[in-house]
């Protein structure tokens, strides 16, 4: 899986340094900056020796699944889920997603859940966004 993951972000990063346009660049930033995430959370997930779906280290990362029965995508996190949104923001700029970013996730998530609101404060440059 790693070496798999490797190969990608080396196609990527190959295809950044091309000639692309400014609309190609910023899906190619956003996926590298998705897929970093993705190898990061795998590799704590290996050293963690997670291998239980009920982990909390698996539990508390964002999933989308498909729910047949009511046949629409669901959000979950923890124990909290939510149907998907479907929300089309563009083709903006991506943040990169450190652990302080999943945390922040986790806290709105469950505030959701819980019917309650989420206003991240700190820093400029710490991950609210």
């Amino acid at each position: 899986m790693k070496k798999k993951q490797v190969a990608l972000l080396s196609k990527f990063s190959e295809a950044l340094r091309g000639n692309l346009t400014k609309l190609q660049r910023l899906k190619l930033v956003a996926l590298v900056t998705i897929e970093v995430h993705a190898r990061d959370v795998i590799d704590r997930l290996v050293k963690a020796g997670c291998s239980d779906v009920n982990a909390f280290e698996w539990l508390m990362q964002l999933r989308l699944y498909w729910d047949e029965s009511i046949d629409d995508c669901v959000a979950r996190q923890t124990n909290t889920h939510f149907r998907y949104g479907y929300e089309y923001l563009g083709n903006s700029g991506r943040l990169v997603i450190t652990p302080l970013t999943d945390r922040c996730y986790m806290t709105l998530t469950t505030a959701l859940h819980l019917h309650r609101g989420g206003s991240p404060k700190g820093p400029a440059g710490t991950g609210k966004t």
